[in-house]
């Protein structure tokens, strides 16, 4: 009796064991759009709160604010309705705005320089390896936590001309009394004096991070090469901190066009106006001369002369990078 032979499977097995697994399920477009939707929905649910306080405390106010510069509002209540750009006219006439205008100008000169430079050296002496550098850093740091008023007394109580500690150390080599506060060629020196001592701390620890960021190997091959210290400084660290140098100045640019805390706290803008600011005037345009929509429009006159010398400071960056 003779057996029929087995048929074998035909093909390859490998790939019939591999036909047997169900391919992924691609979802449908209609799954894929409601998936979209619904994180969408989730996003803009986080970003409302965000959203809400942005355009109440910013966008409102500014399209508020540019709609009361057309306007005579005054603070008393009393309003004489669209005027169009006759307050823009008057700012452009005024010659106590100007005035201020200038010494805002002249306070970003002067203190810019030194909280630049000061706070870079300060930076490179922490970062050569002084002992107890945790004491270095909170001296050097610390007055930038105090209050503008904290330090507007501490230093109106240094520059009195009878008691005070700086006429103290003048007197003992000799040198006459300063009236600092009250002479209009050294007030707002007096001030800035201050304010670099206030606010150095902040410059010098981004230089000091900028500097700890430098990779080490820069400077043991510049010592293989036979450079000194001075010569990797200007060599190595100070090209190393261009980036960080040119944020250091934006910064402190536009936070000097907007001083106000100190000057009207030590001078109250004398003597003579000699030291009052553009923020201060507009101050007084608008809560001491109750011209509300005066105020307003200088205020945007000023907002316009910050963009121009911020869009400046961008344009050249990037031209110095390129």
């Amino acid at each position: 009796m003779s057996t029929a032979p087995a048929t074998a499977p035909t093909g390859n097995p490998s790939r019939s064991r591999r036909d047997d697994v169900p391919a992924p399920t691609i979802p449908a477009p209609a799954a894929k759009s409601s998936r979209s939707r619904r994180d969408n929905i989730h996003g803009w649910a986080f970003s409302a709160p965000f959203l809400a306080f942005f355009l109440m405390f910013l966008v409102w106010p500014m399209i508020s604010g540019a709609v009361m510069s057309l306007t005579g509002k005054s603070l008393t209540g009393a309003s004489s309705g669209f005027i169009g750009l006759a307050n823009y006219t008057e700012a452009f006439a005024d010659q106590d705005m100007w005035r201020s205008l200038g010494n805002t100008l002249y306070f970003t000169l002067i203190s810019t320089v030194p909280l630049v430079v000061i706070a870079l050296a300060l930076a490179a002496l922490v970062n050569m390896g002084l002992p107890a550098q945790w004491l270095w850093r909170l001296s050097f740091f610390s007055p930038f936590l105090l209050a503008s008023t904290v330090v507007s007394l501490f230093f109106a109580w240094m520059y009195n001309p009878e008691i005070g500690l700086f006429n103290d150390l003048l007197a003992k080599v000799g040198i006459p009394p300063v009236a600092w506060l009250n002479d209009p060629s050294v007030a707002m020196w007096a001030v800035v004096i201050a304010t670099v001592w206030w606010t150095v701390g902040f410059n010098f620890l981004l230089y000091l991070a900028a500097l700890q960021n430098i990779p080490q190997q820069h400077y043991e091959a510049a010592s293989l090469d036979g450079a000194g210290g001075w010569r990797q400084f200007f060599s190595i660290s100070l090209p190393q901190l261009g980036p960080t140098t040119v944020m250091i100045v934006i910064l402190q640019i536009l936070a000097s066009l907007k001083v106000f805390d100190q000057i009207y706290q030590m001078t109250e803008g004398g003597p003579g106006g000699a030291t009052r600011s553009i923020v201060q005037y507009i101050f007084e345009a608008g809560f001491t001369g109750y011209r509300l929509g005066y105020s307003a429009a200088i205020s945007y006159i000023f907002f316009a002369l910050i963009l121009l010398i911020a869009l400046a400071q961008v344009f050249t960056t990037r031209k110095r990078i390129a």
